[in-house]
C-alpha cells in the first residue's frame, strides 16, 4: 500500500501533541489559524471567563451573558484570518466581545448593573479591586456612601448611560484597564475614550446629585 501523502506542510512540521498550555497567545492563534482544533479550545479556555465577565458587567444577566460570550467566540474563531499579530490578541478579542454586548444593549434596555466586584473575583481583595468607583480626585468616592437607596440609584444611573459610555466606564473601573487599553479594545481614539469617561462621570454625578448630603 502506498504511503499516505501529507495533507499540508504545517501538519508535517508541527507535532500533534504540542504543549499548548505553555505557548504565548500569538503562537496558539497561529496554530488555530491553520486549523488546529486543540488551539481553538485553548484560546476559549484562556479567555472564556474574562470574556464572560466583561459581557456580564454590561448586560447583568447570567444566561444572556453566556449566550453573548458564546456569540463573541464564534465571531472571533470565524474571523481569525483577519487578526493582525501586531496587536494583542486579548485586546482584539475584548473589542469583539464588547461590540457584541453593545449591539445587544442597543436592541434592549438594560435594567440594572451591580456595583459589586467582578463575578470571577476569587478573593475579597479581588472584589474590592474590581468594584466600581465613579468618584473624582476632588470628591469622596460614591461607593463610600453605604446607603442601599444610593446603591440602587447608582445602578439605575449606569444603566441609563449610552452603551459607549457604559462600556468605557466598565472597562476602566471594573476591569481596571488603562485608557490606552480601552482605546485599543474599543478601537477608539485615546482622546475619545477620555471624553466618554469624563462625560459618563459627569452624567452619573448629575443623576445622583439629589442624593448627596
Amino acid at each position: 500500500m502506498p504511503a499516505r501523502e501529507s495533507t499540508g506542510k504545517f501538519e508535517d512540521s508541527v507535532p500533534p501533541k504540542l504543549d499548548l498550555l505553555n505557548l504565548p497567545d500569538a503562537d496558539v492563534v497561529a496554530l488555530a489559524q491553520r486549523g488546529r482544533e486543540d488551539a481553538y479550545r485553548e484560546l476559549v479556555r484562556r479567555y472564556e471567563r474574562p470574556v464572560f465577565s466583561l459581557v456580564f458587567r454590561m448586560v447583568r444577566d447570567t444566561a444572556t451573558a453566556e449566550d453573548l460570550a458564546q456569540d463573541a467566540f464564534i465571531k472571533v474563531l470565524g474571523n481569525l484570518d483577519k487578526y493582525r499579530s501586531e496587536f494583542k490578541f486579548s485586546s482584539w478579542l475584548f473589542k469583539i466581545a464588547n461590540n457584541v454586548a453593545i449591539d445587544h444593549l442597543r436592541r434592549r434596555q438594560l435594567d440594572t448593573i451591580s456595583m459589586d466586584g467582578s463575578p470571577h473575583a476569587q478573593t475579597a481583595a479581588d472584589m474590592e479591586a474590581t468594584s466600581f468607583d465613579v468618584g473624582s480626585e476632588d470628591e469622596s468616592p460614591l461607593e463610600a456612601l453605604e446607603s442601599k437607596e444610593l446603591g440602587s440609584s447608582i445602578e439605575r444611573a449606569i444603566a441609563a448611560l449610552r452603551p459607549e459610555y457604559r462600556s468605557c466606564i466598565m472597562l476602566r473601573h471594573v476591569e481596571g484597564r488603562s485608557y490606552e487599553e480601552i482605546a485599543a479594545t474599543l478601537d477608539l481614539p485615546l482622546g475619545t475614550v477620555k471624553t466618554y469617561i469624563h462625560r459618563a462621570r459627569h452624567q452619573l454625578r448629575e443623576s445622583l446629585d439629589h442624593l448627596r448630603e
